[in-house]
């Protein structure tokens, strides 16, 4: 190995350490991440660490408060509030996952081919403008509306209202990175479009895609609760924590463990995705480290 080769090792393995230094100074990205991966694995573990079935019935032991037998208590059905709440969160964590990776892909695409294909811009984001013109929540009651109260339908009327965030996130990255000398030096060279997208400008696109991608996982989760909560999101027999939540509202004074409970997830998982979007945010834009003492 030459002595070249070995200078460049020892420069990756400083840039390697310095990298983790930062990851590890930054509390509360790893208080966020705990969060989360807390909630991902007790909804994931559901089908063991629950007590009873989340569908079955007892109607002799309705709106019964939290106890050793149901550790949530159970709601007007008799249904265990606890073992819908695991499972619920499972139907949400696929959502937000769902919702993030639809429209961070078709997001990524547009911005994409808005952002360097200058002639198609001006079309393209002024019909994403219009969807943007909607509030998320108007406009999510009337696709879901249109397309049916299915979990599959609530996937993809989330993905059309978050995928316009993406593509203006990712166009203004691409509008700063095609000036770039090393892309000028590639058309200089005579790479193709695909080629410097695919190879120079995408790649620099990443961190503004992952932050995003963290903020449109919460906002997901809170607008599926949000639906489900209002009645036109997945069918009221189908735990997830919105629903249950919709279930509980009307005997709210009587049974407050209803909507307690399930509140309380989201209110986690929320909070975890945002400190962990947050710290991912400090760590991808050098401006930030110094301020906030990455």
């Amino acid at each position: 190995m030459t002595d070249l080769e070995v200078n460049m090792d020892e420069n990756k393995t400083f840039l390697i350490r310095g990298e983790i230094k930062l990851v590890l100074k930054h509390k509360t990205m790893f208080i966020g991440l705990f969060l989360v991966l807390l909630i991902f694995v007790v909804s994931l573990l559901a089908p063991v660490i629950s007590t009873y079935d989340p569908l079955f019935k007892d109607p002799s032991n309705r709106l019964s408060p939290p106890s050793k037998t149901h550790f949530f208590g159970t709601d007007n059905l008799g249904e265990d509030v606890y073992s819908r709440t695991l499972y619920g969160g499972r139907l949400s964590f696929l959502t937000g996952f769902s919702v993030m990776f639809l429209s961070g892909f078709f997001g990524t695409l547009l911005g994409l081919v808005s952002g360097y294909f200058r002639k198609f811009d001006f079309i393209l984001m002024r019909i994403l403008d219009g969807f943007m013109a909607f509030p998320s929540v108007l406009l999510a009651i009337a696709l879901t509306a249109v397309l049916g109260g299915r979990l599959s339908n609530v996937i993809i009327a989330l993905s059309v209202v978050y995928t316009p965030s993406f593509a203006r996130v990712v166009r203004s990255v691409v509008l700063i990175v095609r000036e770039a000398q090393y892309v000028e030096a590639a058309k200089a060279m005579g790479a193709s479009s695909y080629r410097i997208i695919f190879r120079h400008i995408l790649p620099n696109s990443f961190a503004p895609i992952i932050v995003q991608g963290s903020y449109v996982f919460a906002q997901a989760v809170i607008l599926e609760a949000a639906l489900s909560f209002l009645g036109v999101g997945v069918p009221p027999w189908i735990p997830t924590w919105g629903s249950i939540m919709s279930a509980g509202r009307a005997y709210m004074i009587v049974a407050p463990w209803i909507i307690f409970f399930p509140g309380i997830f989201v209110i986690l998982a929320v909070l975890g995705l945002n400190l962990f979007g947050d710290g991912l945010r400090d760590l991808t834009d050098p401006r930030l480290r110094g301020k906030r003492g990455v």
